[in-house]
């Protein structure tokens, strides 16, 4: 008997710990500068029921995402709000930003953002405001990839600006 209550320890309060675990509200946000293009390519990755949850509050309640018949306004809002949320500066002049489309992977929603016409960038300045109003705990990883230089921030509410020099 004391071995079974001695493995029931071992298995339970285990299993415990966990259903008190704290949900993590993150988001990846990758930027590479393709010179031959002359464009910055965004590719930002959001759980898909966190910005479900966002799509809902701001725009439509009825909105589902990544079913089959999703709603055709979803890309309408998710540019709306993506634009508005990601500012990025180049050269200290803000850009700007047009949303390519999305896509579904598992349970992330992948988005695609692009900056035409830039043919040279010696600074770039990043914020990334996304979902910092619907969760108070969001960060927003962003990771630079600009003339092989390469730099990674953490953005959360009280710092939600990343900048790298390059001359």
């Amino acid at each position: 008997m004391k071995s079974f209550n001695y493995y029931l320890l071992l298995v339970v309060v285990p299993l415990l710990a966990f259903t008190t675990a704290h949900k993590y509200y993150v988001s990846i946000t990758e930027v590479h500068y393709v010179k031959e293009k002359e464009s910055v390519q965004i590719i930002t990755r959001i759980f898909i029921d966190d910005l479900e949850k966002l799509v809902r509050a701001r725009f439509d309640e009825s909105i589902t995402l990544a079913v089959k018949n999703e709603s055709e306004k979803v890309d309408f809002y998710l540019e709306k709000y993506l634009t508005e949320k990601m500012k990025i500066k180049i050269n200290g002049k803000d850009a700007v930003l047009q949303f390519i489309g999305k896509e579904y992977e598992d349970d992330v929603a992948i988005c695609y953002i692009e900056i035409p016409k830039i043919d040279h960038i010696s600074e770039i300045e990043v914020q990334n405001l996304v979902l910092f109003d619907i969760f108070e705990e969001q960060q927003n990883v962003v990771r630079l990839n600009i003339n092989d230089k390469k730099k990674s921030f953490i953005l959360f509410k009280e710092n939600d600006k990343g900048l790298l020099k390059l001359d």
